[in-house]
């Protein structure tokens, strides 16, 4: 086909974030009466017995993310599957039963209801809570700490908070010695411990406690470290008493994936009655390596454990928590509490598209407004990657790290590496009831200044529960009095409005949810779980969820719903265009103390271009959609598909670049605007069936469209194993470029002609485009040879990717092809 041009990549250029009221940085005066019920002194206000919470807006996010709630982490129990320790048993009858999955799910039936009035047995408080973070650069000359820990305090003290929590990053040099043997941990730890304690508790913060009439001082409750991490975690002498469960871990992600030079150190209590976790991490380095620090997050996120009992467990679900009862286990992770708080060097940078000279000199500006867009955390929050559930404060301070030290200057001396400024010290918080957290203050302190980093804090308000255990109780009694009425009178029986679940015809990126309505018809409570099939593990097959997976009905209880839901993502699609799946599935809903009953799951697949191999898509001159997924049936059709008779490229991949090249190269932003998600749909069905692009899509639209199709081939138009194996220089870069044109395959050869014949024409409009040759060829890159998601590049494999870039930009700048 003749060239036209073609599409953008997405530089994760994001638009600005929508208006947003910048956060007061003074400490609000509203709602800080003493409270009766609590310890005195307490400096917050005291919600009356049995009050509703306070109606507290939560602040907005960083930098325009807007977190999705169904996307939050803190999952609901019956969204977990129902793990029981016993197997099975078959009754003479035939019937099968699980006595433990039984006891488990009453139990959770029965806090569910609590959950609901948990309103009557609450009262609820207000609480200050300090959190900061500092990546010291294994620095530490006596320093005062006040200006940071104490800012939001007041002139006389009396916003002092109930909670501090401090983290500390790099407290020693991360060399191989220290990250082996730990040997400095344990005394640089206890000199900032001590720091803390004297500044919380100097004679000037103890005389404006006792002139505010509160009891003096501060304790400190737990603090956990790990090589350069250090947590420490202090709370209002007043309340020491109301601290229990306390517990810490320590998760180390670093070298081998296990060592201490990255990682989280994490402490938890439970304050009053409700239960907070503080998790101080330090992610993984270097500006390009984003999945690295997702995947740092989440196997922090995951491996945290904090093993506090069966009878701490088994307080905080009657007070309403029904996190636990899923597992049956002693231990709680990080969501398993009320509210977290993560904080530390996580070392997101400014996004690699944005150049380093131009982000310093934004920042020596103070144009945050123009750096916030391109903030890699915000980027992948919004994306729905990492910290999902979390929220936090927009940042309406300059970017803290890296300064000269001892200086507020951003290091640019001739002698070292210019690196660009970076947010990497973050505060974010996650509640399970959002409400219950707002945040007053979010700033960076300017001392103490020895590190290159520059301190971060915040002061948060937060609603704090506080049972009346005599409410609580009468309530219990009247919910087990209620399953008394009902139970141990006969069998179980329920009704299923369907029990074939036929889904259509579902296309690329799509997802449908069918419901099934259970109605308990018998005249006892009908305990009911979705169980795997014989010699299986999953309750279904990856491409369809559940949701609850199990739960309980008394006689004349409305319906339960249970949603399947079929999604086809691209890994789905992969398996689908390459005939080892198919969307046929069977689910078990067992009945405990009764009958199996058998659903039926269905659904086509409209196939699509997307998710299928080059060398496949060339063999066809037909829409993709009238290809049949059979491979017999596509025999018989399609006798002479053979490479003799392919197509030169995809002819998909000609009309979209066609397309963008009409809409007109010389568009401004190309490659750094999404496009829009509905007309990306209408592009991909048109494609797949044949049939014109009718509607009138923006250019950005189809450029999207385009990226999508590279990104997801089963096989990348670059495979990694011909990233060059040496370092690339101006010497071996001619040769090694015909080398890995002449080693890649024929239709891969083919496909990169074209895409970098594409790009040399949207060079000829850079003028109007603002795209550069070095941007196309980090593009190229990008989406030729993506990324696994949650891989972690070993540092070999990220030098190959910088030389297989460089080889891009040389067949870019030059006629090698």
């Amino acid at each position: 086909p003749p060239l036209p041009p073609q599409q953008q990549a997405q530089q994760q250029q994001q638009p600005p974030p929508p208006q947003q009221l910048p956060y007061q940085h003074q400490v609000s005066t509203a709602s800080t009466t003493s409270s009766s019920s609590l310890a005195p002194g307490m400096s917050v206000a005291s919600q009356t017995a049995a009050a509703t919470p306070p109606a507290v807006t939560p602040p907005p996010s960083g930098g325009g993310v807007v977190p999705n709630p169904k996307s939050r982490i803190t999952a609901r129990m019956e969204d977990k599957v129902l793990v029981t320790r016993t197997a099975d048993e078959e009754t003479e009858d035939g019937r099968i039963r699980n006595r433990e999955a039984m006891a488990k799910i009453r139990d959770a039936w029965v806090y569910k209801q609590v959950r609901a009035r948990v309103n009557e047995f609450t009262e609820y408080k207000q609480s200050l809570i300090f959190v900061g973070t500092w990546n010291v650069n294994a620095k530490g000359k006596e320093e005062s700490l006040d200006e940071w820990i104490c800012k939001d305090w007041g002139n006389d003290g009396r916003y002092s908070p109930d909670i501090v929590a401090v983290g500390f990053q790099e407290i020693v040099d991360l060399n191989a010695v220290n990250v082996a043997v730990d040997n400095k941990t344990q005394q640089r730890s206890q000199y900032w411990a001590d720091q803390l304690r004297q500044t919380l508790n100097s004679p000037k913060r103890l005389q404006q406690q006792q002139n505010n009439q509160q009891e003096q001082g501060y304790a400190l409750i737990m603090q956990r470290s790990m090589v350069g991490l250090l947590v420490c975690l202090f709370v209002k002498a007043p309340h020491r008493h109301r601290c229990k469960a306390v517990a810490s871990d320590s998760v180390g992600v670093g070298v081998m994936g296990m060592m201490g030079n990255k990682g989280g150190v994490s402490v938890r209590l439970q304050f009053y009655d409700s239960t907070i976790c503080f998790v101080c991490s330090h992610l993984a380095a270097h500006r390009e390596n984003v999945a690295g620090r997702n995947a740092d997050f989440f196997n922090v996120l995951q491996k945290v454990s904090f093993d506090i009992g069966d009878e701490a467990v088994r307080e905080n679900i009657r007070n309403g928590s029904m996190s636990q009862w899923a597992s049956g286990s002693s231990s709680v992770g990080i969501s398993d509490h009320d509210i977290v708080f993560w904080l530390g060097d996580l070392n997101y940078r400014i996004d690699e598209s944005m150049p380093t000279e131009t982000v310093v000199d934004l920042a020596v500006k103070g144009h945050i407004d123009q750096l916030r867009p391109l903030d890699q955390l915000n980027i992948e929050r919004r994306e729905g990657r990492v910290f999902q559930g979390f929220e936090e404060g927009q940042i309406n301070f300059v970017p803290t790290y890296k300064y000269q030290p001892g200086t507020d200057v951003f290091e640019q001396r001739p002698e070292k590496k210019l690196r660009a400024p970076a947010w990497c010290d973050r505060i974010l918080w996650m509640s399970q009831e959002p409400k219950h957290v707002q945040q007053i203050t979010y700033n960076r302190s300017e001392r103490p200044n020895c590190s290159d980093h520059k301190p971060v804090y915040s002061t948060l308000r937060a609603t704090i529960k506080d049972v009346v255990v005599e409410r609580r109780e009468a309530i219990y009694k009247e919910l087990l009095g209620l399953l008394d009425r009902f139970e141990n009178q006969s069998l179980p029986m329920v009704g299923l409005d369907r029990v074939e679940l036929d889904f259509g015809e579902i296309r690329y990126e799509q997802s449908i949810t069918l419901p099934i309505h259970v109605t308990n018809t018998g005249n006892v409570c009908a305990q009911f779980r979705f169980v795997p099939k014989l010699d299986e593990n999953s309750l279904c097959k990856p491409w369809m969820t559940v949701t609850p997976t199990y739960g309980m009905l008394i006689p004349g209880e409305s319906p339960a719903t249970i949603n399947v839901t079929v999604t086809i993502d691209n890994h789905t699609a992969q398996l689908l265009n390459a005939g080892r799946e198919v969307l046929d599935d069977i689910l078990i809903l067992r009945l405990e103390n009764g009958r199996d009953y058998y659903i039926t799951v269905s659904g086509t697949f409209a196939r699509s271009c997307f998710g299928m191999s080059l060398d496949e898509l060339v063999l066809y001159k037909d829409p993709i959609r009238t290809i049949p997924l059979d491979a017999i049936e596509r025999a018989v059709l399609y006798p002479s598909a053979n490479p003799s008779n392919a197509l030169c490229i995809p002819k998909e991949l000609w009309r979209m670049v066609d397309a963008i090249y009409e809409k007109g190269l010389q568009t401004p932003d190309l490659f750094a605007i999404p496009g829009k998600p509905a007309e990306v749909a209408q592009i991909r069905e048109a494609l797949d069936t044949g049939t014109p692009f009718s509607s009138p899509a923006t250019i950005h639209s189809y450029v999207e469209c385009f990226t999508s199709f590279l990104t997801s081939l089963s096989v990348p138009v670059v495979p990694t194993n011909l990233f060059p194996m040496v370092e690339i220089n101006s010497e071996n870069i001619q040769s090694m470029s015909r080398k890995f044109l002449e080693d890649l395959p024929p239709v891969h050869y083919n496909v990169l002609v074209y895409v970098m014949s594409f790009f040399r024409e949207v060079l000829i409009y850079r003028e109007s485009n603002n795209l550069t040759a070095a941007k196309l060829a980090r593009i190229c890159c990008k989406f030729c040879s993506p990324t696994p998601p949650n891989v972690i590049m070993d540092s070999s494999m990220v030098q190959r990717r910088a030389g297989m870039h460089l080889m891009i930009l040389h067949l870019l700048e030059t006629s090698s092809i």
